[in-house]
């Protein structure tokens, strides 16, 4: 989809892009959408660069229903470790138009029964580069995607730096999508 420019329909708090910090973005004012992913949107203000969250689809003008496309969980049957990940590929670096899964960030997730946790999902994501001010965001939006899936009653994910990422891993579909091949 093109870039469109749209006015704030009220505040709304985005985070800056890629420091991570919040920041409040007023009524009124206005913003050129720049992608919608996984739900989320990247938007452009005279400021800088800001995502703005699904769940604030409607500062936006759209429609929250629409922005966040939730899995059919119709079948009561448990997610799996492939269901996860696939779940995984909603989620978005705000700044990269590829999923957290096909740039090769997500390098582990695993499923535990515990006793005092229930069924537990632990994922090992890393990002492109060390220091990067939204890391917290991006593992907060894999929880989301994680947790909102059948049969998993908590999840942890962790930021890891080891193996280092490197293009090597993005997958073919992500090279493709970035223009690598």
């Amino acid at each position: 989809m093109s870039q469109q420019e749209v006015e704030l329909t009220r505040d709304v708090v985005a985070t800056l892009i890629p420091h991570g910090e919040e920041f409040t973005l007023g009524r009124g004012e206005k913003v050129t959408i720049t992608h919608r992913l996984g739900g989320n949107f990247t938007v452009m203000t005279l400021q800088g660069m800001y995502r703005i969250a699904a769940r604030d689809a409607d500062s936006l003008g759209e429609d929250l229903k629409e922005a966040s496309k939730l899995p059919d969980d119709g079948n009561a049957k448990p997610a799996s470790v492939e269901e996860i990940k696939e779940n995984l590929k909603t989620v978005f670096d705000p700044e990269i138009p590829v999923n957290v899964v096909d740039l090769g960030l997500i390098y582990r997730v695993e499923l535990e029964d515990t006793k005092d946790h229930g069924r537990v999902a632990y994922v090992d994501l890393t990002l492109t580069a060390p220091g990067c001010g939204m890391g917290p965001v991006i593992a907060d939006d894999c929880k989301g995607k994680v947790l909102e899936l059948p049969g998993i009653d908590h999840a942890e994910v962790e930021i890891v730096w080891d193996p280092p990422w490197t293009q090597d891993l993005i997958s073919e579909e992500g090279k493709m999508e970035l223009g690598l091949i």
